[in-house]
């Protein structure tokens, strides 16, 4: 029986209205629907009915709520009492994170969700999208913040919100004055690139560009890639987050050029509550973000 599917009927047979029920749940409505169709055909049964434009519970349904209820306050109680429990095993949060995504957003709520469970503790992976996504797939990573989705359907994603981009350039360059560059002016300078991408190379991004990319250089560490541009050896595209001061580099935004992140979950896993819990509470704060 899958967990979540049992939350979101608990949800849904409150409001007893899907759209409703959806945004608490922080997820489509096809998604619900499709969810609630699941668990009736596993069951057997009906749960909802429809009268007019809304829906109620059927007799079923009223049956079933109480039963699942007193489930998921059993689960809350035994959850609530191993985090009491300071001789219980400490709840390890495996997340992976987009290479530049870890902005002080995320640390932030790293930090309070540690100050407000003793027992949690986060093993964070760094890496591209897809590896990330086969990290989740393989069930080594519970969720992971990434900068793409796929049609594997064994995968979940909730957007997030979108980050910026700018470019690094030498001070002194002709380009530092402008206002903001569009793709096609960053894509003639020589580029420093970072060895896993945002998503695709600059250069497919700024399609339709008279020139193509000249990569000079590839780098792990934004840091390293700054100390590249202030030696003049050539531009880099980074997100605004990790354009942090640095002698001899100037930074001008990217006009028109973001980068959507969304939160990846392996679809039907079930979770541990703690775990559960981290990921509204960053799914939530992330997409206030980038409102």
């Amino acid at each position: 029986m899958n967990y979540n599917y049992l939350r979101y009927f608990s949800v849904l047979a409150q409001l007893e209205h899907y759209t409703l029920a959806a945004a608490r749940l922080g997820i489509s409505q096809p998604s619900l629907s499709s969810a609630i169709h699941h668990l009736e055909t596993e069951l057997g049964v009906q749960l909802f009915e429809k009268v007019g434009r809304n829906i109620r519970l059927t007799e079923e349904g009223r049956f079933y709520q109480e039963k699942v209820e007193a489930a998921l306050n059993e689960l809350n109680q035994a959850s609530m009492t191993l985090r009491e429990s300071k001789t219980s095993a400490p709840v390890i949060i495996r997340m992976g994170i987009v290479s530049g995504a870890l902005d002080g957003t995320v640390a932030k709520e790293i930090k309070d969700y540690l100050c407000q469970n003793e027992r949690i503790r986060f093993r964070l992976t760094e890496s591209s999208a897809e590896e990330l996504m086969d990290l989740v797939r393989a069930e080594k990573l519970d969720m992971a913040i990434v900068d793409t989705t796929n049609r594997d359907r064994s995968l979940h994603f909730r957007k997030l919100g979108q980050k910026n981009f700018c470019v690094a350039l030498p001070q002194g360059h002709p380009l530092e004055k402008e206002a903001a560059l569009t793709p096609q002016q960053v894509l003639r300078e020589p580029q420093i690139v970072f060895n896993y991408e945002m998503e695709n190379s600059f250069g497919q991004w700024a399609s339709g560009a008279a020139a193509e990319e000249q990569v000079v250089c590839t780098v792990n560490t934004a840091r390293s890639a700054l100390s590249l541009v202030a030696a003049g050896v050539g531009a880099c595209v980074l997100s605004e987050e990790a354009a942090f001061p640095h002698p001899g580099v100037t930074f001008v935004p990217i006009d028109n050029w973001h980068q959507a992140l969304y939160m990846c979950i392996l679809y039907d896993k079930w979770l541990e509550p703690p775990i559960w819990g981290f990921v509204e509470i960053l799914v939530k704060q992330l997409r206030k973000q980038g409102q």
